[in-house]
């Protein structure tokens, strides 16, 4: 029986990609193990799932001015120490890294410990958690066309980001009788990411009178951001989140508004939903969700509006557009080469275990 630890975390980003291999590695008879830190999101998701968890402690290094800066560098030490530890004691026979700061300390042990390491790298410009864990990755598994040219040659590969299987088998008419939608009107899914986000939350609902006389919408607002003023407005349904609901709501939804996390919208890809992207602002980040929308763009599988030309009039025009072209969207996504995610990366394992 092989051994694998995966490891990644910090975000939900990076570890619902490393929870979508679980059914194909465990089908393989992996001995699975996660790493990640000791209280992150990661050990939630991973526990139930009865994988073995091992925390590790982790540091944050900043680009900008924070007291911790002065603490984390002693966290990272120790991180890497703990690391080293459990890489020695597993003996695994590959890594997978799916990034966040816990993986550097993982990944670095592995090259130490002449283990094969396999990096995912979710966005079109490397992080620098993933830019640090580059030199000793055996192969670097990647979204975007355009990030290949800024890998380590002979490294890359283009695989996309694998999605939990279970969002393709969802049942429409299970969505319709919990949603208490019709028939007769198509239906938008509006999601903000996990924490939700205000500006596309009031971008809809400041047009949401002249979205319901063609549409009905699904709006995935995020935690404590509902508005107790919509409640029973007919052909809208809002949630804070949802979990099992999921498969069933994109199965009905016709076109979808999101943010452009790398994830999400690989997940859109695989669904071959017709999407609108308002990427998160580049006054709010570094510019990632902008330039993985773009990408998408530039492929023929969004439309893309930036949250400084979102308006009312904006807003409306590109919802409209989409889904009048629809057709087109879709088919540019089924022609894409990124659609078997999870058996490429699963083979790319095998391959370095052999």
């Amino acid at each position: 029986m092989k051994r694998i630890i995966l490891t990644g975390g910090g975000t939900a980003g990076h570890v619902t990609p490393n929870i979508a291999l679980l059914p194909r590695l465990k089908e393989l008879k992996y001995d699975i193990h996660y790493i990640g830190s000791y209280n992150g999101i990661e050990k939630e998701l991973i526990e139930q799932f009865g994988i073995p968890y091992h925390g590790i402690a982790t540091g944050k290094l900043r680009r900008y001015f924070s007291l911790q800066n002065f603490t984390d560098p002693f966290r990272v030490l120790k991180g890497m120490n703990d690391a080293k530890k459990l890489v020695k004691i597993l003996k695994p026979d590959v890594i997978f890294s799916k990034g966040g700061f816990v993986s550097v300390p993982v990944v670095l042990s592995g090259k130490r410990c002449h283990v094969p390491v396999i990096i995912h790298e979710s966005d079109m410009t490397p992080g620098l958690a993933n830019k640090l864990s580059l030199s000793a990755a055996t192969k670097v598994c990647c979204n975007f066309p355009e990030t290949l040219e800024l890998l380590p040659d002979g490294k890359a590969i283009l695989t996309g980001s694998p999605i939990r299987q279970e969002l393709l088998s969802g049942d429409r008419f299970r969505a319709r009788e919990t949603l208490g939608f019709t028939s007769d009107k198509p239906v938008i899914l509006v999601v903000g990411g996990s924490l939700g986000a205000v500006a596309v939350n009031n971008a809809v609902r400041m047009v949401l009178p002249e979205l319901l006389k063609s549409y009905q919408i699904i709006h995935l607002c995020g935690r404590g951001k509902l508005d107790e003023s919509l409640k029973g407005l007919e052909g809208y349904a809002q949630f804070e989140y949802v979990k099992e609901e999921l498969r069933d709501f994109f199965a009905l939804t016709d076109i979808v508004i999101s943010r452009a996390g790398a994830n999400a919208i690989c997940e859109l890809l695989a669904l071959h939903k017709p999407n609108l992207l308002i990427p998160l602002s580049a006054n709010a980040s570094r510019g990632d969700q902008i330039l993985n929308a773009r990408s998408f763009e530039r492929q023929g599988f969004s439309i893309v509006l930036e949250e400084e030309n979102l308006t009312d009039n904006t807003l409306l025009d590109a919802v409209n557009s989409l889904y009048e072209h629809r057709e087109q969207y879709i088919h540019a996504m089924k022609n894409s080469s990124q659609q078997n995610s999870i058996d490429t990366i699963v083979d790319l394992i095998e391959s370095v275990t052999a």
